[in-house]
């Protein structure tokens, strides 16, 4: 029941009531130090109070938490060294990492707390210190690995079409080799080592993303934006396209181009999400993944129909022509794709000028240039601003989420020995086997002094400023001569508070 209570108290509005009553359940409890402490009791979800308050974004309870976990290690004028106890917030032995719980809630609030002591130290320090080194080794080597699959796709085993042509149109020159064909020379032998470090690669990727699939669920391992869920499905993806062509080409089947080219878009794509490991590129990522999968998801629909309906009138005009003369709408799918690049403005309205086109073509590229160049393109940069707008006053807030999440990916993937514990065991100062970290804070007294004149400033001002208005509602004259008033009684008010603050900077002094 204190336990549920504990709970309940980290979900109040009222934080000072929360903070209390917080102090007086515990005061009652007689495992305070021990396994069976309240604190340590999880609930359903498997989070304990400290936990919630994070998940929740409850700064004023977790630091409340924090104040009552810290030591005092020593202290010398105005310097201060204190052990935080890090015990759950360290992700180095938690399967439920307090970080990872952070970064993954959808509430703005919890990210909040990434700014806060020790938190804030604790993630620059593993950061600084394992994170960043891994992250750009891990960012060059996936770039080689790149470039090796894309010299083996150049390069790949191709011979001259024999065949006859089935078509005036067909323009296909190479075809192929069989697989007994594929490895004969020196060049083949060659590539054959840059294909199996390829296939080696999409291996190893798929046995690193499954676990974490399974462990976090692929709701959430996938539609996490500040986890990186839309480059693990290309990555995913790129992987599978990998193997599918490693099948084809084992079977001699025709058409390995189709898979192979997926994998050279989706794997270049993936190199953006290194990105995340620097200020300057990391919010932008961010930025891209909301405007395709929010505003640009939505925009589709709408692109879709305006195409379906401007490319189908296209063919129907076209029907009966000639199609030599003018052939970007010789057949249905055709009409499509040319319909698709006049609405993005790619090439400009196809015409014969050696030909009689119908009337009804201009009429209806007058309506589709009107419709698609001057409203829908227009549409889709007001939506794209808006979410700029959006994400660029969050980009700070959102940075330190992905150097979270990026520390934590890399803390649980490398071996332990690769990433020692971060901080200091209590057993060094007696204070058990939970972990500590130790900062150093420096007290400044000439900023308190600074504070309390600035306040000395704020009330004084505050209370000349209300008896003045006091002043003029007693008058009430007309509005001119509440405005003049209003004027002399600021600039009498500023004098006598400005010298009434340089006379206690006098004094003081």
């Amino acid at each position: 029941i204190g336990n549920t209570v504990l709970h309940i108290l980290v979900l109040q509005p009222n934080k000072t009531f929360a903070c209390h009553m917080y102090s007086l359940i515990l005061s009652y409890d007689r495992n305070k130090e021990g396994p069976g402490s309240l604190e340590l009791i999880p609930n359903n979800e498997g989070l304990s109070p400290f936990k919630l308050a994070g998940v929740e974004g409850n700064t004023v309870m977790f630091q409340y938490l924090m104040q009552k976990r810290k030591q005092n290690l020593w202290s010398f004028g105005p310097l201060t060294t204190v052990l935080y106890d890090i015990t759950e917030i360290d992700s180095w032995a938690e399967d439920q990492s307090f970080l990872e719980l952070i970064v993954s809630t959808k509430k703005r609030e919890a990210r909040q707390i990434l700014d806060l002591t020790p938190v804030k130290e604790l993630v620059s320090l593993k950061w600084n210190m394992y994170g960043r080194p891994y992250f750009c080794f891990l960012a060059l080597f996936y770039i080689l690995y790149m470039v090796c699959f894309t010299m083996c796709c150049v390069y790949r085993p191709l011979k001259p079409r024999t065949g006859n042509r089935t078509s005036s149109r067909d323009n296909t020159v190479y075809v192929q080799k069989m697989l007994q064909e594929s490895y004969v020379a020196y060049e083949d032998e060659l590539r054959l080592v840059g294909e199996l470090i390829t296939v080696i690669g999409a291996v190893v990727i798929l046995v690193l993303e499954i676990p974490d699939i399974l462990r976090v669920g692929a709701a959430k391992y996938f539609g996490q934006t500040i986890l990186g869920g839309p480059f693990h499905i290309i990555v995913i993806t790129y992987a599978c396209m990998i193997l599918v062509t490693m099948v084809m080409r084992l079977t001699s089947t025709t058409g390995e181009v189709v898979p192979m080219s997926f994998a050279l878009v989706l794997g270049w794509c993936n190199v953006m999400y290194f990105a995340r490991g620097f200020q300057m590129l990391g919010p932008f990522t961010i930025m891209i993944q909301k405007m395709i999968f929010g505003d640009l998801m939505r925009f589709c629909w709408l692109m879709a129909v305006v195409i379906l309906g401007f490319a189908s009138a296209f063919y129907i005009i076209f029907q009966t022509e000639n199609p030599e003369n003018l052939g970007q709408f010789y057949n249905y799918p055709m009409s499509l794709f040319t319909t698709f690049e006049l609405f993005l403005t790619i090439i400009d309205g196809p015409a014969n000028y050696d030909v009689d086109l119908p009337f009804m073509y201009s009429v209806v590229y007058f309506a589709f240039a009107i419709i698609a160049t001057l409203l829908m393109l227009n549409l889709l940069i007001a939506m794209m601003g808006d979410t700029h707008w959006r994400v660029a006053h969050e980009q700070d807030e959102l940075w330190r989420a992905q150097v979270v999440a990026t520390t934590v990916m890399l803390e649980r993937k490398l071996p332990r020995c690769l990433w020692p514990r971060s901080g200091i065991c209590g057993r060094e100062f007696g204070l058990g086997d939970r972990w500590y970290l130790r900062i150093e804070d420096r007290v400044d007294p000439n900023k308190h002094k600074m504070i309390r004149y600035t306040e000395a400033f704020k009330f004084q001002d505050r209370d000349s400023y209300d008896k003045g208005s006091e002043k003029l509602e007693t008058n009430g004259d007309t509005l001119c001569k509440k405005e003049l008033s209003a004027l002399s009684l600021s600039r009498s008010t500023s004098r006598t508070s400005s010298h009434r603050g340089w006379e206690i900077l006098r004094r003081n002094t």
